[in-house]
């Protein structure tokens, strides 16, 4: 129950965030990747069964788990809650259930209604995971700027996760026509630029490298937003990027 196990656990379900917190120094690590172990449990609860009650009860598990952490009675021992535990606070806490709170979605809706529902989906999910991270690693302001990226981070896997999605029998985009999807990704260009225009805190520059890749692929479905329909939306990001932003605390 360390968050080494939280790193191994992050590097099979989350490779691009396993790579961003490698590129942090050790002691951002041990604040990082019990949050990102907990995301990988999280997101993928409600796709481990068909049943609905029994991926409700996962998420309200994780739910449960997080009341104990923030203080309503003993944490539950557990190779994620007991690392995570040691990095969170109340506020924290109450984050993270908004977070799984958002997971609902993947159980029990089959569409996204309209581009505000999505915006407050990835907020609640990218963009709670990435305030909570900052603030852990001890960034008290710039929100904002946080979110910003976090919203182009979240938008960016979204966008690569459609066919996935459509996949299950999900219609995850507000509007699938190409110019629309198109619009979508120069908005989260546009809110990740307002970020990087606004700055964080260099406390927060650990955590925002989990951003990495999401220019080249939000880039990427602009210009192409075929891409996205037909799943040839790539990766996209450049290692040497990821090590000089990790320098440079700048994505």
């Amino acid at each position: 129950m360390s968050w080494q196990a939280c790193a191994a656990l992050v590097e099979r379900g989350d490779p691009d965030r396993f790579r961003a917190a490698m590129a942090a120094a050790v002691p951002a690590r041990a604040i990082l990747f019990p949050l990102y172990a907990f995301n990988v449990e999280v997101s993928r609860a409600p796709w481990l069964t068909k049943e609905p009650l029994i991926a409700e009860m996962r998420l309200q598990w994780w739910i449960d788990a997080l009341e104990e952490i923030a203080g309503l009675g003993e944490v539950r021992r557990h190779e994620v809650t007991t690392p995570l535990a040691a990095v969170l606070d109340a506020e924290g806490a109450r984050l993270l259930t908004a977070a799984v709170e958002a997971r609902r979605w993947d159980v029990h809706e089959k569409g996204m209604d309209d581009g505000e529902a999505l915006d407050a989906h990835l907020d609640a999910t990218a963009g709670n995971l990435l305030w909570v991270a900052a603030r852990a690693l001890g960034a008290g302001e710039g929100e904002g700027a946080i979110r910003g990226a976090a919203h182009a981070q979240g938008l960016a896997a979204w966008l690569r996760a459609v066919p996935a999605l459509e996949a299950a029998g999900k219609r995850p985009l507000p509007d699938g026509r190409p110019d629309a999807v198109a619009a979508l990704a120069r908005r989260g260009l546009d809110r990740l630029a307002g970020a990087r225009r606004a700055g964080w805190p260099k406390a927060a520059a650990p955590a925002m490298l989990a951003a990495w890749r999401a220019r080249p692929v939000l880039r990427r479905a602009a210009r192409d937003p075929y891409a996205v329909i037909e799943d040839r939306l790539a990766p996209g990001g450049d290692p040497v990027a990821l090590a000089k932003a990790a320098l440079t605390g700048r994505l």
